[in-house]
């Protein structure tokens, strides 16, 4: 789970190579869900933005407090809870909002680590906003002078959409979803060669490397084993779309 992504140019060079990645090239960030209560208007409950990826597999590793996870799938609305100790992972296409009841945290593991940075992440705005790239793009991005309140403002204007996506689903009608998902394709289809390019050099590279060493292993040939080296993470804070974030995206090596 990111900060608001911001897609990159679809002609942005492509990441350069560096220290290992993380095991299966994923992305990985702790996570403390905002406690600002939603609108009246809405429902009231504390918590994060609605979004959805369009690429990527997300979990959830509870680490303390509780709340929940609430989701539109084409089998409509879903509210999981989460307490300390639970796993909950979801598929590209699942809408989802947290919700936090009492001091909710969590480690967040992103599949192809790079890509939601790079805008694999759409927000549930009233479908005027998603129909419009220069609005979605005003309406998505953080001002620097006032990083928290935009990041309110973003999560409102995120929720009242997620509760229209609801109500009509609730109401049966099933071209919620699918106008939602042709609305993000749209709004992130100029980035897809980024996102290729990305992917290659990341979780695509792992696993190519994985089958390498697997080959010269049944080959009784163990050289790779000679650059075994030790790695240490730094944390990045960051407001994200569903609370305060420390990115461990900086790698060093450890001494």
């Amino acid at each position: 789970m990111s900060q608001h992504p911001q897609p990159t140019s679809p002609d942005a060079p492509a990441p350069a190579q560096g220290p290992p990645a993380l095991p299966g090239g994923i992305g990985l960030s702790r996570l403390r869900v905002y406690d600002w209560p939603a609108a009246p208007e809405s429902d009231g409950l504390c918590g994060g933005t609605p979004h959805l990826h369009l690429a990527c597999t997300e979990a959830y590793a509870v680490t303390g407090g509780s709340g929940a996870v609430q989701t539109l799938t084409p089998e409509g609305f879903s509210s999981t809870p989460l307490t300390e100790g639970d796993l909950l992972w979801f598929t590209p296409g699942t809408v989802h909002r947290l919700v936090n009841h009492d001091g909710l945290r969590m480690i967040v593991l992103m599949q192809n680590a790079g890509l939601p940075e790079a805008g694999d992440a759409v927000l549930t705005f009233p479908s005027d906003v998603l129909a419009d790239p220069a609005a979605y793009a005003r309406a998505a991005a953080l001002d620097p002078a006032d990083p928290e309140g935009s990041a309110r403002e973003r999560r409102e204007l995120a929720v009242s959409g997620f509760t229209e996506l609801r109500n009509r689903l609730e109401s049966g009608d099933t071209s919620a979803l699918t106008e939602l998902h042709a609305a993000a394709l749209r709004l992130v289809s100029g980035h897809l060669p980024a996102w290729r390019a990305r992917f290659e050099l990341g979780p695509a590279a792992e696993v190519a490397r994985t089958a390498a060493h697997l080959d010269a292993l049944a080959e009784g040939d163990t050289s790779h084993l000679a650059s075994a080296s030790v790695h240490r993470g730094g944390a990045s804070p960051a407001w994200g779309m569903c609370g305060r974030l420390d990115k461990y995206e900086r790698t060093e090596r450890a001494e």
